[in-house]
């Protein structure tokens, strides 16, 4: 019998499976079958030998008490011994040796007393009937072939010696009456062992056929899971994901079982796959992959891979609390695996998630689809915080333009396709009216030449992270541009909330300016307009280790909304700078008194005063009229390159 082994990896188990065990597990549901045969053959076989007491009755009357009586305890010993055999679970073998047993002894036993009747010619004639227990051990049992033939044979040496020895007839009689038992022993011994080579084919043919069946439904199985299994991780995949989304949003639809949808990016991936290599990338995917999955198994959640660097958690949940905690936990074992990543704008070493997290309400919508965006918009918001945070969705967040989208990947690679620049608009001062300062503003444009507005790139650069190497770039490019080559004293660039609460923000600067080898005080940094303008712990110690190394801090649109009085109540800046729409308005009394209210505020704490947005000469002389130190404008000076910024 020929042997062939599969084996089949299905999460953590190995199943081996082979020709072998199938024909052993056929053989097994054989055996069943042919105890259950054995026994209901026994009991008919035992029915048709007591059935014969009739014939003994009529054909050999002088010795039937004998053989009727002898055929009633052969019967019966042969029904106990089976039972018995077959209630003690005996092997198959035992019960077949029982049958044969019975079939010999049921002959020999009804033999023996036959044989001494007087009516010898009956008696030859009755004889004939014997050839019954031949073709009862090879036709009507399923006897292995040699023990039928056993049986038979000795069948047939009974037979012999009985006519050769007991019943001294006629030659003719013996051969013709031998002649017949040998032809039934051969005969039926023949068609036994064919029987057998027959049922033997069968079984392996059914072995074989449940070893194929197995196989493709392994294989199937394997193909089924490959689908639904991501190819790099090993964890599932999309499709995987969205098949437990929809299991789970069901649920919740039906039963009110909560869930929450936690989706995971690694921040600066692209990044950290440029500087160590696809290969390196691929082996940080798999190390995360594997923590998430440790992590969130532990709380009866799913982990999969959503596509590149991004992963996403489904999971129930008792109280958003619970969620909450585990999303902290993820971050936190992210970040302390230390995998090394030097290549990050900001300045942090290893690789780090952002975590967005979003909990079935009662607002979800009717699509499952809609919790999936509601992490993904949280997702966003915690990139836009400065990366390696979690934030759960909240309803009254904005939403990000989808238009504007386009821009991610643009501004991914501004820098390097030099579709990013600076141009420069002089800060004059009221009283000498001489540029001392140059404010920085960025351009953007596309790869076929259109200008972009920075009111539409510059929130996209900071809800994707984007604005922390394109603000490095502009403090260095404006340094060099300007304070390396002496065409102002002082040069301002905007600075994002997202840059200070980015970790190492201050250090970077540290290092442009030793780079450049140009003091701190000629560098001013405006505080702009950004998503989340709260005061934070981290945005103030950022803005302290500014101040140490000698920047300035100017505060930017200060009264537009963006910029309040807790700001100014809690920093300490070097200049603030008024809002152009107060000067603007000014053709009233009302906005002129606003203003007057608001440069009063600003004088009395003793910053400097900038207000920017002089469009015309009377503006000019209103704001010369306020004592306004310095001013900013159209009417003044209109943003230039590098070159052709005048030194004052």
């Amino acid at each position: 019998m020929r042997s062939s082994v599969v084996e089949v990896q299905s999460g953590d188990l190995n199943t081996n499976f082979s020709l072998a065990e199938a024909c052993r597990s056929l053989e097994s549901e054989n055996d069943a079958v042919r105890r259950r045969g054995s026994r209901h053959g026994l009991w008919i076989a035992v029915a048709v030998y007591v059935a014969f007491a009739a014939p003994d009755q009529w054909l050999i009357p002088d010795v039937a008490p004998a053989t009727i009586a002898s055929r009633l305890i052969i019967a019966a010993l042969a029904l106990f011994s089976f039972e018995i055999l077959r209630m003690a679970n005996a092997k198959t073998v035992w019960l077949d040796l029982t049958c044969a047993s019975a079939l010999v002894v049921g002959y020999i036993g009804w033999l023996c007393p036959a044989i001494g009747t007087k009516d010898a010619t009956a008696m030859s004639y009755y004889m004939v009937f014997g050839a019954i227990f031949m073709m009862g051990a090879n036709l009507f049992f399923s006897f292995p072939f040699r023990l039928s033939v056993v049986t038979s044979g000795i069948v047939l040496c009974a037979f012999f010696i009985s006519i050769f020895r007991f019943f001294p007839s006629n030659q003719a009689y013996q051969i013709a009456f031998g002649m017949f038992y040998v032809s039934c022993f051969i005969f039926t011994s023949f068609v036994n062992w064919r029987l057998n080579v027959e049922r033997r084919k069968v079984m392996l043919n059914a072995a074989e056929a449940r070893y194929r069946h197995w196989e493709a439904a392994e294989r199937g199985k394997e193909l089924l899971e490959l689908s639904h299994t991501d190819y790099l991780t090993g964890i599932d995949n999309r499709r995987a994901l969205d098949r437990r989304l929809d299991e789970c949003w069901n649920a919740w639809k039906n039963e009110r079982r909560d869930f929450c949808v936690i989706l995971l990016d690694v921040d600066f991936f692209k990044r950290f796959n440029d500087r160590y290599g696809h290969q390196e990338g691929d082996r940080c995917l798999t190390v995360i992959a594997n923590t998430l999955r440790t992590l969130v198994e532990q709380s009866n959640g799913v982990i999969g891979r959503y596509g590149g660097e991004e992963f996403i958690v489904v999971m129930p949940f008792e109280s958003p609390e619970i969620a909450m905690n585990l999303a902290e936990r993820i971050r936190k074992k992210i970040e302390h695996l230390a995998i090394g990543h030097e290549e990050r704008p900001d300045d942090t070493s290893v690789v780090t998630v952002s975590v967005g997290i979003a909990f079935t309400r009662e607002q979800s919508g009717e699509k499952v689809e809609r919790i999936v965006r509601e992490a993904d918009l949280a997702l966003y918001n915690a990139k836009a915080n400065g990366r390696n945070c979690i934030r759960a969705f909240d309803p009254l967040l904005p939403r990000p333009d989808d238009n504007a989208g386009k821009l991610v990947p643009l501004l991914a690679a501004a820098i390097d396709r030099n579709l990013v620049s600076l141009v420069y608009q002089p800060i004059f001062d009221v009283v000498n009216g001489k540029a001392r300062a140059v404010e920085a503003l960025m351009r953007l444009r596309l790869p076929d030449g259109t200008a972009v507005s920075p009111k539409v790139f510059i929130p996209v650069a900071e809800r994707t992270g984007a604005i922390l190497e394109l603000g490095r770039w502009a403090i260095k490019t404006a340094c060099r541009d300007i304070l390396m080559t002496d065409r102002m004293a002082t040069v301002s660039v905007n600075v994002s909330p997202v840059q200070l609460r980015s970790p190492g923000f201050a250090a970077s600067v540290g290092d442009i300016l030793k780079e450049c080898g140009i003091s701190g005080s000629r560098l001013a940094l405006e505080v702009t307009e950004g998503l989340d303008l709260d005061i934070q712990a981290e945005v103030l110690k950022c803005i302290a280790d500014l101040r140490t190394i000698g920047v300035e801090m100017w505060l930017d649109d200060f009264g537009s909304g963006f910029a309040g009085l807790s700001w100014l109540r809690a920093i300490e800046f070097h200049t603030v700078k008024v809002d152009r729409t107060f000067l603007h308005d000014c053709s009233n009394q009302r906005g002129l008194t606003m203003l007057q209210d608001m440069v009063s505020l600003i004088r009395n704490r003793g910053n400097t005063i900038l207000v920017e947005g002089v469009e015309t000469a009377a503006q000019m002389s209103l704001l010369k009229d306020l004592r306004i130190d310095r001013v900013q404008g159209f009417h003044l000076g209109m943003p230039v390159s590098a070159e052709l910024l005048s030194a004052a």
